[in-house]
């Protein structure tokens, strides 16, 4: 079983930055990829950055690359998404995953731990 706690979320003006952080307990960190995925109103909850148990291999979607870091840390057990440069568009809630292997993936269903989400909104 794994645990995950999302924090770090809130209202941003366009252009600004956020830090996301995600606590996981339960199995050990370092045996597991992670992810964050995100979900608009009425939209599908979509990819947006992964990264492998190492931190060596990271993953992003097309629509954040260049903006958005992920890495973690694994004597914290904690995951980070920072986002810069930020748009009207990426609102959503973003959620943290487990993946169900050591690796990262863009895929929803290779995860199988998710925490609540925390809410970023951007304004224009």
């Amino acid at each position: 079983q794994v645990q995950l706690l999302e924090s770090g979320g809130g209202l941003v003006q366009a252009g600004g930055s956020l830090r996301l952080s995600c606590a996981a307990s339960g199995r050990t960190f370092s045996s597991y990829g992670m992810g964050w995925f995100r979900q608009a109103p009425v939209k599908e909850r979509e990819f947006v950055a992964a990264i492998s148990w190492s931190g060596d291999s990271t993953y992003y979607a097309d629509s954040v690359k260049g903006r958005f870091t992920i890495s973690r840390d694994n004597a914290k057990n904690t995951v980070y998404l920072q986002m810069n440069s930020l748009k009207p568009e990426d609102t959503a809630v973003y959620y943290c995953a487990a993946h169900t292997s050591p690796f990262g993936s863009a895929y929803r269903t290779d995860f199988g731990y998710w925490g609540q989400g925390t809410q970023v909104t951007v304004s224009s």
